[in-house]
């Protein structure tokens, strides 16, 4: 097949590209001018300079592609402006979808976020995963960049009512080789491999491969049913913070922090850190978005992917383990 990509350069982006290309498929990626495209070195490609606001562009270069993987997303979690984010995310979304649907892709796969279901309950003392089905609450759209994938998400649902062959994916916490930026959740592993965590929330996340999340995208576009979306997570992946750390000293050698930061305390120092911004200009060391994030345990259950897309279940440890050899091997543990 002739695959459309954008967000190349990113982490989920890199990492579909080589899976792509690995499976015998041409692809073609939208790069912004100046993308870092160090996780993509060795890869060949068709290199398309634009971006996602461009839609005369896009219709131009998508044509005679079979699938469009958008996966292209401003994520940010402070910003003095959000409007930017805004655009790029609900509108930047439009124009891709519409698009690859103008030219007539066969499939068009949109990469959302397991920020866009809703969070688990206690039932019985406990937190129970949750599916795609459960619907998120306002109160759970804790900060712009959830808000703006919330909205895109409700374009790509509509354009699919509208005819367009759209399957929707929600990765859930992404961890392996090529976090080039990093993500956040790639920039705790480097603040550990640095020892410069000295304490930790009490949140939780799935944590999943991004090689598997990589091959979920390809999955999607193969055997997903149109109008659908699918959770690409790890089944042994929900973990506490405290759990993975422990996990990546087991892996490093590296004495994990033993400090657990109350949540009242945490969302005091973000109030004050984000004031300081907004004088600097400088993105605060803990955003509010962040530490409101931190507040819920982020666990899913991807039993639908699993079983009707046959998605890859690399153990958590693993990815953990290839996250912290590619960071050591890229020069970002000092």
């Amino acid at each position: 097949m002739k695959c459309f990509v954008t967000g190349a350069s990113g982490f989920i982006g890199s990492n579909l590209v080589r899976e792509l290309v690995a499976q015998g498929h041409r692809v073609k990626a939208l790069l912004r001018p100046k993308s870092d495209e160090r996780g993509l070195a060795g890869v060949e490609f068709e290199r398309v300079t634009g971006d996602v606001l461009d839609r005369k562009l896009l219709e131009r270069e998508i044509e005679g592609c079979d699938w469009c993987f958008h996966v292209a997303a401003s994520y940010h979690l402070w910003m003095r402006d959000y409007a930017p984010m805004y655009a790029v995310n609900v509108e930047g979304t439009r124009n891709v979808l519409e698009a690859a649907g103008k030219v007539g892709c066969r499939r068009i796969v949109y990469t959302s976020t397991v920020g866009c279901v809703g969070l688990p309950k206690m039932v019985d003392g406990r937190f129970t995963p949750t599916t795609e089905l459960d619907a998120i609450s306002n109160e759970q759209l804790t900060n712009h960049y959830k808000c703006s994938k919330w909205q895109a998400e409700g374009v790509a649902t509509k354009l699919f009512h509208q005819g367009l062959p759209i399957v929707i994916v929600n990765p859930t916490a992404p961890v392996g080789p090529r976090d080039v930026k990093p993500t956040p959740t790639g920039q705790v592993i480097v603040d550990f491999l640095n020892r410069k965590l000295p304490a930790y929330l009490d949140t939780g996340l799935n944590w999943v491969h991004v090689r598997d999340v990589a091959a979920g995208h390809l999955l999607a576009a193969e055997k997903g049913e149109i109008g659908e979306r699918y959770i690409l997570g790890n089944r042994e992946g929900n973990w506490t913070m405290q759990e993975m750390l422990a996990v990546l000293e087991e892996i490093t050698g590296i004495p994990a922090p033993r400090m657990r930061i109350p949540y009242r305390v945490a969302l005091m120092a973000a109030h004050v850190d984000e004031a300081i911004s907004r004088f600097t200009g400088k993105p605060p060391r803990a955003p509010l978005g962040g530490v409101r994030m931190a507040r819920y345990k982020m666990w899913f259950n991807p039993a639908k992917a699993i079983r009707l897309l046959q998605l890859a279940q690399t153990p958590p440890k693993q990815a953990l383990a290839d996250a912290v050899e590619w960071f050591r091997a890229n020069g970002y543990v000092k």
